[in-house]
């Protein structure tokens, strides 16, 4: 059963560092959202849930955010999770199963996504400048963006593609054959006659007896089974080129050398405007 993991950083560098070690791990980037609602809108990468669109001028969407994955009866936290998430990036990964999730889970940990509660409430009591969460550049002395480059992986696995089977039974079928039988019959024939005995007959005048028997042919049945043909199963392995047709993605930099006499009511001005023209693409 998938299980939903949310890690909310506060800016999109640290986002993007936990993003890139969640892949390193195995889990695809077509289960890992990343969003900035503190920023202009940006639509996520997948379509896990359909409230993954957030921006700046619309805090509810957030808020429907963390009600879906919460449930409506539990205000107390959708309402802790998006004051927090309005303020950083989130980022949320749909784990297959519960290892997954852990796993998620300890990377996100490990890699700087904050307290939710306790971030809360540093928000609450005025402790944290939320200035530091979208300006990083004006506070350090450098700022990265990762390149993350997709690396094609072709394995093998075994699937099946057909087969045979063979199944013997038993079948009967009525034959016939001719033969020819001989039978016997006694036949006692009587032939009266009127002559002198001679010598003979008075020998055979006696008490006696004669007997013949008869004899007839029977048919006798018998069987001898033959083998008369064999069926074998037998495998014909071939081996086959084929080459993968994909496509790999690659972070691109494009490096624009800034003029020096930017003021800063001007540079404030034009990252106004950025943000209207996102508003008017959400696409952006």
């Amino acid at each position: 059963m998938s299980q939903t993991v949310i890690g909310i950083f506060d800016n999109a560098s640290e986002a993007q560092q936990a993003l890139q070690h969640l892949m390193n791990a195995g889990i695809s980037q077509d289960r890992i959202d990343i969003s900035t609602p503190g920023t202009a809108s940006v639509t996520t990468t997948n379509d896990y849930n359909t409230s993954s669109t957030y921006n700046n001028d619309d805090d509810d969407s957030v808020s429907r955010f963390f009600r879906n994955l919460f449930g409506s009866d539990d205000d107390d936290t959708v309402r802790t999770y998006s004051e927090v998430g309005r303020r950083g990036s989130i980022l949320t990964v749909h784990a297959n199963s519960a290892t997954e999730a852990d796993e998620a889970a300890r990377i996100l940990d490990q890699y700087g996504a904050v307290d939710v509660d306790e971030r809360a409430s540093q928000y609450r009591s005025g402790n944290y400048n939320t200035d530091t969460n979208f300006n990083t550049a004006d506070t350090t002395n450098s700022t990265a963006i990762p390149i993350i480059e997709e690396e094609l992986q072709v394995g093998k696995r075994v699937v099946e593609t057909g087969g045979a089977r063979i199944r013997s039974r038993i079948i009967e079928r009525p034959v016939e054959e001719s033969v020819r039988l001989r039978v016997e019959h006694v036949r006692v024939e009587r032939n009266p006659v009127n002559r002198p005995a001679t010598e003979a007959d008075l020998a055979n005048f006696r008490e006696g007896e004669i007997e013949l028997r008869e004899q007839a042919e029977v048919p006798v049945v018998g069987k001898e089974a033959r083998v008369v043909e064999e069926v074998r199963l037998g495998k014909d392995v071939e081996e086959r080129q084929e080459t993968i047709h994909e496509t790999v993605r690659r972070t691109d930099v494009e490096v624009e050398n800034l003029s020096g006499d930017v003021d800063s009511t001007t540079t404030h001005t034009n990252r106004t405007t950025n943000n209207l023209d996102m508003d008017r693409n959400p696409n952006l």
